[in-house]
Formats: C-alpha cells, structure tokens, sequence
C-alpha cells in the first residue's frame, strides 16, 4: 500500500468521525430546544456511546468504532450514528459476492480490505417527523477503491413541501461536482431502496452512490464529503416544523406499520446489514438501524 493511499485513508476515517461529531451535536440540540409540543416535559435525550470491535476469525486486532445511541428523547425515540474502521481479511462469500458485483480479479489470492464510514438511522417519537437515514463510506482492497453514500427519507404521513426540501437541498450540494450527479443518484436510490416482495419503496427516496472511483480519489472524496455536508440543512428544518404537531393513536400506529417496512428492508436487502453481519462486525452497530417498535397489520 503506498504512503499517498495510508493518508487519504486516514483523511477519510477523520472526516467520518467530525461529521459524527456535528450530527450528535445537532441532535442533542434539537432535543434540548424542544421545549413546547408533544413530550416537551420529558427530560432531553442524550447519546450513549460505546466502543465497538470487529471479531477477526483469527483473533487478530480488526478494529472498530463508536456506536452513539439515544432512546426516548423528546424528539428522537430511537437514533443511532455508528463510525467504523474496521480491516482484515474478506471471508470466501464475501470475496465471491465482491468479486461477482464489482467484476474484481484476484480477490482469493489477496482478500484484505479496509472500510471506514459513517451511518445513521433516526426512528422519531413524532408520527409527523420522517424518519431518516444516511451513510457515507470508503472500501479499500488491493485490487480497488471506491466511496458510497447517500440519505433517504421515510416519512410515515407524507408531506409533499418535506420531500420537495429534502431532495432539493441534496441537489444543491451534488450540483457543484456535476448537473449529472442528482437526478442518477436519485435513480439509483428509488431502484436501491424498494421493496420487492411489497411493490413499493420504503419512504420517499433520496440519493444513493456506491462504486465511486473515477480514479480522481480527492474529486470522489470531496463528492463523498457533501453527500454528508447535505443531511442536516435537508433533514433538520423539517424536524424543527413538524415535532411541535399534535398526533394521535391513529398516527402512531401508521408509524409503526410504516416502521415494519423499514425493519423488512433492512433485514432481507441491504447490503451494508449483510457485510456488517457477514464480516464480523459488532451485531448491535449493525443492526442499530432496526426501530424500537414496530407493527404488521
């Protein structure tokens, strides 16, 4: 591995960790100023947080992260943003679902890899408050590079001005890199996060990359960066208008049959659910997306 690849992974790993850094902070903001509206009485949420190890095969050091969960907040009834860097070396399945995704020669004779990212999911108290998630990462093997990421919104009553602000505010950071970005990774996300087995998508889309390599890693990197930069001017203000709405049972339990979308998802399609489990990572981090409580009518 050369000394330019050893920084820019380093770079990336830190740029993670400070946009974790600022998510939580917003959060924990946004909780302390809910001071009027539905469960303004209770006390604010705050974050716990805990270290997480990757399990090797081999017992060797395969690192880790920090998982930030807070439950039962005024705002948040459950919210995760989980930070990782984790190495080693690929198990035979996941060399053979890489190699057959990505068309990667030489994965069995060198199967080292090396990831970093953050991801989030939001499951909020407020049946009017969309639920969220967002991720953006980097995967490194010696036979390739690239980033991913994205967010998606999953509201379970829908406004229409909510999804309009949303993926506007995604637009107007991936703009800069290239009117093209938008309205592909807005495709992708509407193909990537539908339901198959339900004949529908689980919220109202959003934007979702994977594979980046254009072989410019500072252009992908700096792409990867605003994806991020994007999620809290898109998310935050619609948190802000809606968490003062009254609700009622009718709209909790919409939320949580809505929420039975989200944990059917996450448990039979995504691929990052997979990878985490499938490489060792620590099962609550990656499995910190499922909500709280659901429903199946």
């Amino acid at each position: 591995m050369t000394s330019t690849m050893q920084t820019e992974k380093a770079r990336a790993a830190t740029w993670f960790e400070d946009l974790r850094n600022q998510i939580v902070s917003a959060f924990e903001e946004l909780e302390e100023n809910h001071d009027v509206g539905p469960l303004s009485d209770k006390p604010a949420g705050r974050f716990e947080v805990t270290q997480t190890k990757r399990h090797s095969d081999d017992g060797e050091d395969a690192g880790g992260g920090l998982m930030s969960v807070m439950r039962g907040g005024r705002v948040f009834e459950k919210v995760g943003v989980n930070i990782s860097t984790v190495y080693g070396a690929l198990g035979e399945r996941a060399q053979q679902a890489m190699a057959a995704r990505k068309g990667i020669e030489g994965m069995s004779e060198d199967p080292r890899f090396w990831a970093a990212g953050i991801s989030l999911v939001a499951h909020m108290q407020n049946p009017h408050c969309p639920a969220v998630h967002m991720n953006t990462r980097m995967f490194w093997t010696p036979h390739a590079w690239w980033f991913g990421g994205g967010s998606d919104l999953n509201p379970c009553l829908e406004y229409d001005e909510d999804t309009t602000h949303f993926h506007a505010t995604q637009k107007s950071y991936l703009d800069p890199h290239g009117a093209e970005h938008y309205p592909a990774l807005k495709a992708w996300a509407d193909e990537y996060f539908y339901i198959p087995h339900r004949g529908r998508a689980r919220g109202v889309g959003g934007i979702f990359m994977d594979d980046r390599c254009t072989g410019d890693w500072d252009a992908d990197f700096a792409m990867t960066q605003d994806i991020g930069r994007a999620f809290l001017p898109a998310f935050v203000p619609l948190i802000e208008k809606r968490r003062i709405q009254n609700w009622d049972e009718a709209d909790k339990d919409t939320q949580l049959v809505h929420r039975g979308l989200y944990a059917e998802y996450n448990l039979v399609y995504d691929r990052g659910t997979k990878f985490g489990l499938e490489t060792g990572h620590d099962a609550n981090a990656v499995l910190m997306s499922l909500p709280p409580m659901a429903k199946w009518t």
